[in-house]
């Protein structure tokens, strides 16, 4: 019996044949003048190195080469900034040097969510490589290396990689995997028209991008500015002119002076649970926006009734983070149901004859204000402020009748200022799905670019071959 034949020994048209996908096999019709043919035909396939650990530093001298790792890469692009690891150059070929247009792709990992994230090469680099992990893609001359990079972008290689990677405990991307997927192959100058129009619709959804980030790094510096004016007295000038009241009815005092109560949550924590009786809330459950109680636990009742007899926070008091990184983020209490606290927050309650309680949140909130508390801070391993140090802190206040007004024009201007951040970061994650959908309409020759006159792909294919 004559054995398999080699590839040298295949006639052109067992060649053509082999590297054709079978029309069964097609995933979706594409145009009459391209072809399904397997992945490999485009590129070369590199597994990356293992090195001994004796030959891996982190530091890197002269004659290093930089072995790139799964978290050097990103989507669509690579990382060299951070996690690196080095090798002496003489151990690594120069065929491993990354090159413009190469794609390196996490082939093994632990999380399905990772497996086959594929990077983009951006320039030639003569001092980086792959290690252990990873393998390099590297498209051959024949064809548009841009249109074969937005292929491994795309939900179409994706889709096959998640379906076909598997393993025990880490999941594995085998050369087959790569090499014998569907391409959707267009006739070159279609394959260059595709990428102009690709990079001229992601060129806009980039600017739009970046637009929409500015405005979610602007809402912190314009919620800032709103606080500021409040507590200086610009947002109720007009108001403070109609009522015939001046700034000398604003007063300077203290938390203690306005408050009925200060006090913090229990100093030893207490045993808590997924489930139990009474919520348990730390300094984690503290957001501006009120109590979070989306990853809450549960304490006792012993253990509250411990608790609840020093510090039984009440519906409309001021909770105050004072311990940690978040410290100065206050609320007001939302919750009407007792619960247990931790000392990392405090409870101020306030005197309603005095001081409304938002006005005191929305002050503590202010960048002044918090500057000036988290400078106050003290400790080792955890800095915090202690009772006294806040009961002593500085508060400027005016009429009820003006913190009211203060209360409701920041009230509505900042519920201006999260609509306009939620649509921001609602339109940001459209702007990905957008970018999906054009890869998709790319590969099925939809985006009215197709020429039906170019001569057909499989003569491309040919030539190839």
């Amino acid at each position: 019996m004559a054995g398999k034949k080699t590839q040298a020994q295949l006639t052109p048209e067992e060649k053509l044949q082999q590297a054709l996908v079978p029309e069964a096999e097609q995933p979706y019709k594409v145009p009459a003048n391209w072809c399904w043919v397997k992945a490999g035909n485009f590129f070369n396939i590199f597994r990356g190195v293992s090195y001994k650990k004796h030959q891996i530093h982190t530091k890197k001298e002269i004659n290093d080469c930089l072995i790139m790792r799964g978290g050097n890469v990103l989507e669509g692009g690579i990382d060299l900034e951070s996690d690196n690891v080095y090798v002496d150059k003489s151990l690594v070929e120069d065929i491993q040097l990354l090159r413009k247009n190469d794609v390196v792709i996490v082939s093994s990992t632990g999380s399905t969510k990772i497996i086959g994230k594929a990077g983009i090469v951006d320039k030639d680099y003569f001092d980086v490589s792959f290690g252990a992990f990873l393998t390099l893609i590297r498209p051959i001359d024949d064809v548009n290396k841009t249109f074969v990079d937005f292929y491994f972008q795309s939900e179409l290689y994706r889709e096959r990689v998640r379906l076909l990677a598997n393993g025990v405990n880490i999941n594995n991307i085998r050369f087959e995997h790569i090499a014998g997927a569907g391409f959707p192959l267009p006739p070159l100058t279609e394959q260059q028209r595709i990428v102009e129009r690709i990079e001229s619709l992601f060129a806009k959804l980039d600017e739009a991008k970046e637009n929409l980030q500015n405005v979610l790094y602007g809402f912190e510096t314009r919620k800032a500015a709103i606080l500021h004016k409040a507590f200086t007295g610009e947002l109720t000038a007009n108001w403070r002119k109609q009522h015939g009241v001046s700034m000398e009815s604003w007063v300077i005092t203290t938390l203690k002076d306005v408050c009925l109560k200060i006090t913090d949550g229990t100093h030893n924590s207490p045993v808590n649970t997924p489930i139990g009786e009474y919520m348990y809330i730390t300094a984690k459950n503290i957001k501006e926006t009120g109590v979070d109680l989306s990853n809450i636990t549960f304490v006792s009742k012993d253990v509250h009734n411990e608790i609840y007899s020093r510090c039984d926070v009440q519906y409309g008091d001021v909770l105050y983070i004072k311990d940690g990184a978040t410290t100065g983020i206050a609320t007001v209490n939302n919750i009407e149901i007792p619960f247990s606290l931790l000392s990392s927050v405090a409870v101020l309650r306030p005197n309603k004859k005095i001081i409304l309680a938002k006005y005191m949140a929305y002050n503590l909130n202010s960048s002044e204000v918090k500057s000036m508390m988290i400078n106050n801070m003290s400790g080792n391993a955890i800095t915090r402020l202690t009772l006294t140090k806040i009961k002593a802190a500085i508060i400027k206040i005016c009429s009820l009748e003006e913190q009211a007004e203060i209360v409701r024009i920041i009230d509505d201007l900042l519920a201006k200022e999260l609509q306009a951040k939620e649509l921001a970061e609602n339109a940001l994650a459209k702007i990905d799905l957008i970018k999906k959908s054009i890869l998709a309409r790319a590969f099925r020759g939809k985006l009215g670019t197709n020429n039906p006159a170019d001569e057909p792909a499989v003569e491309l294919l040919k030539r190839m071959l």
